[in-house]
């Protein structure tokens, strides 16, 4: 892999310093795909969009960037990754504008799509620079840590940085905090961080990219639309069709190349495949709670944006403290048990979700946000160390886009699945007062802030608009919970079934190459196992 010389040579605090930088972008980047989450109401009210582009609005940035994750960080291995972050920091600003005074929804999805692309391009970056920066693995254990803190947590922390400044500007700011961020991102960069490339990276293959965005992003629609208005329609099985078709094209095509985009073979280690599902569903659940209990706290409890996000706070320092408590816990228990155990809490916490709205009090639903959010702490930061662990480092940008992907694509599903269910049970347990006009009743369907929206205009039927409103929401919220929950419980077992020594042993007798041999320091003890390789193994 060729570098220019780290910056270890100047000094521990230009080092930490850089990283600094590092946590800095990716801090923001998933921020952005959940700061939008308390702004949803005042989107609803300027922009008026339809239930279908809300989602769109709320989900199209990560479906964007999980789309091309694993297409930009095989293009930072091949150009200098450096460079494609420092482009895609310039990329993300001048998008953030647009989406700041966007006239309509659809402006507004396309710039969000924008916003995509170019936090495609400053994800990968991020953790491949820290394999340069930090050469020893102890101290590179510890800048994951703080990586993953900023990743896992910056998800729970848009709430609160949305909220924020919506209590006192217009939903348009959480779009521009954006651009004094970034101008400092590309100041210190420029100065602070390495260039790094793979010396021998093959071409960039368009097609390959294609048919992934196109795969991931037709799988995404059929999932949405059948939800929302049920699988008979015939877009549903055809975009179904489509995006099964284009991922089986992609997957043949990486075989076949001398230089994938993704070298599939990663995922014939057990450990690998296991990292990237938890990844996935766990950001599934952590984006799905906060996108529909920001709205149940808004809408059907009537708090400001600022207070939601205070509700919603525990989130975030759960996420911060489980990134920075993972190490410790492999060391007494493993990976298998700490992945699998973070799951299981995430899974729990869910399915609590539905009493905790209909019974409970703030101090129930703080408690839930608090269990997400360490859960997601745990299991990314480890599952960012496994993938690390068992892929080569000139490869570094396209593997460790496998779990960014992951994340990423996780917040956007997490975003459809449960607010296409949530709608779904919505619409079809809405009881409606007779003699609502027609305009009012369309209103009312479309979601509850719809029908908090129309109320006003109900005159005396609105109480009993707002009641029938707020029973089908709650119910819509209790269906999509319990589901996720069970997502994550059966996410749960697969992951034990996977890091399993038998599981191991089976893919070592099948062919598969011996891991990377990557250890830590342990003094004049010698080296020991990395975090990742404590997974109970032969």
């Amino acid at each position: 892999m060729t570098t220019r010389p780290a910056p270890a040579a100047a000094g521990d605090r230009t080092r930490w310093t850089a990283l600094a930088v590092l946590v800095l972008a990716v801090l923001l980047v998933s921020v952005d795909a959940s700061v939008l989450s308390l702004a949803v109401p005042g989107i609803s009210q300027d922009l008026n969009p339809s239930g279908p582009q809300l989602l769109w609005i709320g989900d199209v940035y990560s479906f964007v960037l999980g789309a091309l994750l694993i297409a930009m960080g095989a293009l930072g291995d091949r150009v200098g990754r450096k460079r494609v972050l420092l482009m895609g920091a310039a990329g993300f600003g001048a998008a953030s504008l647009l989406a700041a005074y966007a006239h309509g929804p659809g402006q507004l999805i396309a710039a969000r799509a924008l916003l995509g692309v170019a936090g495609a391009t400053v994800m990968p970056s991020t953790l491949s620079l820290i394999r340069t920066i930090f050469p020893q693995p102890r101290e590179r254990a510890t800048a994951i840590g703080l990586w993953g803190a900023a990743a896992a947590g910056g998800a729970a922390l848009g709430p609160l940085v949305g909220g924020l400044l919506l209590e006192h500007f217009w939903w348009g700011s959480v779009f521009l905090i954006n651009l004094p961020v970034m101008a400092l991102l590309i100041v210190l960069g420029a100065r602070l961080l390495p260039e790094s490339r793979d010396p021998a990276p093959g071409p960039w293959d368009l097609r390959s990219v294609a048919l992934s965005a196109i795969g991931i992003f037709a799988l995404v629609y059929a999932v949405k639309e059948a939800a929302a208005h049920g699988p008979l329609r015939p877009d549903v099985p055809a975009a179904a069709v489509l995006g099964a078709l284009a991922l089986v094209l992609f997957a043949r095509r990486q075989a076949r190349l001398p230089v994938p985009l993704l070298d599939l073979r990663l995922f014939r280690d057990p450990r690998f495949t296991a990292a990237a599902l938890a990844a996935l569903t766990a950001l599934v659940g952590l984006a799905g709670v906060v996108f529909c209990l920001s709205q149940y706290l808004q809408l059907l409890r009537g708090l400001s944006p600022l207070r939601a996000c205070l509700v919603e706070l525990p989130a975030f320092a759960g996420a911060v403290a489980g990134g920075l408590l993972t190490s410790r816990l492999v060391r007494r228990a493993g990976a298998r048990a700490t992945m699998t155990a973070g799951l299981l809490l995430m899974g729990v916490a869910l399915a609590a979700v539905g009493r905790a709205t209909d019974t409970g009090g703030y101090a129930l639903l703080g408690t839930v946000f608090l269990a997400v959010g360490v859960a997601e702490g745990l299991v990314y930061t480890l599952a960012t160390e496994l993938v690390l662990a068992y892929s080569p480092p000139e490869k570094s940008g396209a593997a460790a886009a496998v779990t960014e992907s992951a994340y990423e694509l996780g917040c956007g599903l997490g975003v459809a699945l449960t607010g296409s269910v949530l709608t779904a049970v919505y619409r079809g347990t809405l009881d409606l007062p007779d003699g609502l006009p027609p305009d009012l009743v369309h209103g009312a369907h479309e979601s509850l802030g719809g029908a908090v929206h129309a109320a006003p205009a109900a005159a005396e039927l609105a109480p009993r608009l707002l009641a029938g409103a707020h029973h089908a929401f709650l119910d819509g919220l209790a269906t999509a919970s319990w589901l996720a929950a069970a997502l994550l419980l059966a996410a749960a077992g697969v992951v034990w079934r996977l890091m399993s020594p038998r599981s191991v042993r089976l893919a070592a007798t099948a062919g598969l190459p011996a891991p990377r041999p990557d250890t830590r320091d342990a003094g004049a003890g010698g080296p020991r196992r990395t975090e990742a390789e404590r997974s109970p193994v032969p």
